[in-house]
């Protein structure tokens, strides 16, 4: 086992707090090192003793450690004008999504599938049923929590990449930390420019948007989702405005930053060929999600 778990919990999340990870980010790094110090005596357990069944609370310790969202019987309803029955857009979803998991939602236009990536990303609650982030009823939280879970926890991917128009790419890219600290420092300036230089847009950091192709606009508006090391990163429609080259390359380039992270990724596409580059497909068709 690497010496670097054994060393003192104090120790390591001191040195984390110098290492330009941010203020922001040490409240989840001190959790996260809990849980792994907890695995790792599990771990240690079985390799000094024989071989046996690791125990329900383990097993259910180990799952709990590895899911960012749960739904539990999601469903989401919208009143009638006509006063009529309600519409029913979910029907009792239920989705567990862990660390790294790379999953595509397919379906008709109109089906939901926005509407459960708003439910999923905190934008919007269901009308029964549970959307847990980390164990934590997201309904429950006020409106001012939400957001803040949002902006340091889950990376938004849009059709149309909402970039700021009298703001340079790299202006754009800050902007999730500028509303979170008012301010940047040298380190998150360094780590975006590097984000840009990863996408091929080291040379357009301080151009505009509409100086930029669609394509590299999208590429800034995944940078900017992964800004401030997102648990997860929501993407609806994210290539429907390109070309199928660049929507290609905008897939790719989406999965390779993911799991350098270790980032789940929620990705609505109607491209049968994008989705099937994720690992795990679903289908959201009269309110009903299903494996493919």
């Amino acid at each position: 086992l690497p010496d670097a778990l054994r060393r003192p919990l104090t120790e390591r999340t001191a040195a984390m707090e110098f290492s330009g990870r941010g203020r922001a980010n040490i409240t989840r790094i001190f959790t996260t090192e809990i849980m792994a110090s907890q695995t790792l005596d599990v771990i240690e357990r079985c390799l000094n003793s024989e071989p046996t069944a690791m125990s329900i609370e383990e097993s259910t310790m180990t799952a709990h450690m590895n899911t960012i969202v749960e739904l539990k019987s999601v469903t989401k309803s919208y009143p009638s004008n006509s006063g009529q029955e309600d519409l029913r857009v979910l029907d009792a979803i239920d989705l567990k999504i862990q660390h790294g998991d790379l999953i595509s939602i397919m379906g008709p236009s109109g089906c939901g599938k926005s509407t459960l990536l708003n439910i999923l990303g905190g934008l919007d609650v269901p009308s029964t049923g549970d959307c847990l982030f980390d164990g934590e009823d997201l309904s429950r939280l006020k409106t001012d929590a939400r957001a803040a879970l949002r902006n340091t926890r889950i990376g938004f991917v849009f059709q149309l990449h909402h970039l700021l128009p009298h703001c340079t790419a790299l202006e754009n890219v800050l902007l999730p930390v500028l509303a979170l600290h008012k301010k940047t420092s040298p380190e998150i300036e360094s780590r975006a420019k590097e984000l840009l230089q990863r996408v091929g847009l080291e040379d357009r950091s301080d151009h505009y948007p509409h100086q930029l192709s669609g394509g590299e606009r999208q590429r800034v508006a995944v940078v900017r989702a992964l800004i401030n090391h997102p648990d997860l990163i929501l993407a609806d429609e994210p290539t429907g405005a390109l070309d199928y080259d660049a929507a290609s390359d905008l897939v790719d380039l989406l999965i390779e930053l993911a799991q350098e992270t270790g980032s789940a990724i929620v990705m609505v596409s109607h491209s049968a060929e994008l989705a099937g580059r994720m690992t795990l497909g679903y289908v959201l068709d009269r309110g009903v999600l299903t494996a493919r």
